[in-house]
């Protein structure tokens, strides 16, 4: 204890039983007891709070490097995109282009295959059932 052997703490309580008395010895023990487990409570306070604003400080450091990241991939996400943007523009105006330029092309010339082959084809059956009045009975 305290890094005291026994031989040392026999010292000091019989220093304290003369100095102090046999009749006050018990509530003095008491009083100090008390005011280290207050001394000991009020040092364990204190590095709770320091551990605390500790990590307080670290997750702050955290979030502005998580922030600052963010902000790199939007940065570059802006840039990306712009660029994106336009290449996609311009590849859709290109497909325009050529939609209109198929359209104004000549058709191709019917071929007699094509003919024969329309002919061919079984026109859709029409429906035979016979639409008439119901009659009321």
């Amino acid at each position: 204890m305290f890094g005291m052997s026994f031989g040392e703490i026999l010292v000091i309580a019989i220093i304290a039983i003369l100095f102090i008395g046999p009749d006050k010895l018990p509530d003095t023990m008491v009083k100090i007891a008390k005011f280290f487990r207050s001394f000991k409570k009020s040092i364990h306070e204190v590095k709770d709070s320091i551990e605390q604003e500790v990590h307080l400080a670290e997750l702050k450091e955290e979030a502005i490097s998580y922030k600052e990241q963010l902000e790199k991939s939007v940065q570059e996400l802006k840039g990306d995109t712009t660029v994106n943007v336009i290449d996609d523009l311009q590849d859709g105006f290109a497909d325009i282009k050529e939609s209109i330029t198929k359209l104004d092309e000549p058709s191709a010339k019917i071929t007699e295959n094509d003919t024969v082959a329309k002919v061919t084809e079984k026109p859709a059956k029409k429906s035979t059932k016979k639409k008439g009045k119901k009659k009321d009975v």
